[in-house]
């Protein structure tokens, strides 16, 4: 049987890092495609375990995003990975690519979110919101595009399509994104909405390992559809 494709970035101990292919869910049920599924079905036959595998995830990646995606090998590490995560210990990089030049060049920004009831977006609310919660991120401009600005993101906290949701509210949509406004298509297009790609790429992250304690500083490269940003 064929090996599961799947592209690791580190492994070490029970610390998986693997390269997401946007269009792919972090996690989903049994019976759908999944970067879990895929890792799990990979692991299987490579290491010829006849029993389950235990996977961890500490931490997840929206489906259209391409990037370093965390696993643990057993429940002791995620735990204490999910820790560093919880107590923003751990730093996230990504890249994005937006439509509009973005002024200032370098900034924060920091707005209250919400997760829509019922559906798979989120939106900006007031702070007196009683759903609201918080979103801080820093960003600098890399290189100016043919439709808009490429930027470094770091974002202070985790919330539901943050860098989504704080760029779009600016008039700074995700190249792709087209659920919140983006009008420039990005990669290979689909009738099927759920297997497009976005301009948003989990492009690094630094991490304790969670037996070791030794720093992990881990980079993804760049998927080529990139290419044509540039």
């Amino acid at each position: 049987m064929e090996s599961p494709s799947v592209d690791i970035l580190y492994e070490e101990g029970p610390c998986l890092a693997v390269l997401k292919p946007s269009g792919l869910l972090t996690q989903a049920p049994p019976d759908i495609d999944s970067m879990e599924r895929r890792l799990r079905a990979y692991l299987k036959q490579r290491d010829a375990k006849p029993g389950n595998i235990y996977l961890g995830i500490p931490h997840r990646l929206d489906r259209p995003v391409s990037g370093v995606l965390l696993f643990a090998k057993h429940v002791r590490a995620c735990r204490r990975l999910s820790d560093q995560f919880a107590g923003r210990l751990v730093r996230k990089t990504y890249w994005a690519c937006v439509e509009g030049t973005v002024s200032p060049a370098e900034g924060r920004w920091e707005d209250w979110l919400r997760k829509v009831p019922d559906e798979a977006r989120a939106e900006v609310v007031p702070e007196g919101h009683a759903e609201a919660r918080q979103a801080v991120l820093t960003y600098r401009t890399i290189a100016a595009t043919p439709h808009g600005s490429w930027l470094e993101i770091s974002p202070e906290t985790g919330r539901t399509h943050q860098i989504r949701v704080q760029a779009a509210a600016r008039g700074y949509p995700i190249v792709g994104d087209s659920l919140y406004g983006a009008k420039i298509p990005f990669g290979t297009q689909h009738d099927d909405p759920r297997k497009l790609a976005i301009a948003l790429h989990g492009r690094g992250i630094e991490f304790r390992h969670p037996m070791t304690q030794e720093m992990v500083c881990l980079e993804a490269p760049l998927p080529e559809v990139w290419d044509a940003l540039q």
